[in-house]
């Protein structure tokens, strides 16, 4: 009977668990809040969705990929601001 080793496989993730973070990290990072005047004057855009995307890859328990996160949060925050993804608060 073949043994396999628990801990070499505790010390990595499974597939489906990357593909999950970074799907995780493309959805957060797009997303915006988008302060506007009443008047329509100006528009202030703050890219929520990537702080919040830095919090997740700065505290995460596998730091191996951490620059693939971070180019994945820019690409995302940069098509989030182009599809006006987020929320928009009116002043």
């Amino acid at each position: 009977m073949a043994k396999t080793n628990k801990k070499a496989a505790k010390g990595s993730e499974l597939d489906s668990v990357y593909v999950l973070k970074l799907v995780m990290y493309i959805i957060v990072g797009s997303l915006w809040v988008r302060f506007k005047a009443q008047n329509g004057n100006f528009n202030i855009p703050v890219p929520i969705g990537l702080l919040i995307g830095l919090l997740f890859a700065w505290h995460e328990h596998f730091q191996i990929d951490r620059k693939i996160e971070y180019a994945i949060l820019l690409v995302a925050m940069v098509v989030g601001f182009w599809s006006g993804i987020g929320l928009s608060v009116l002043w």
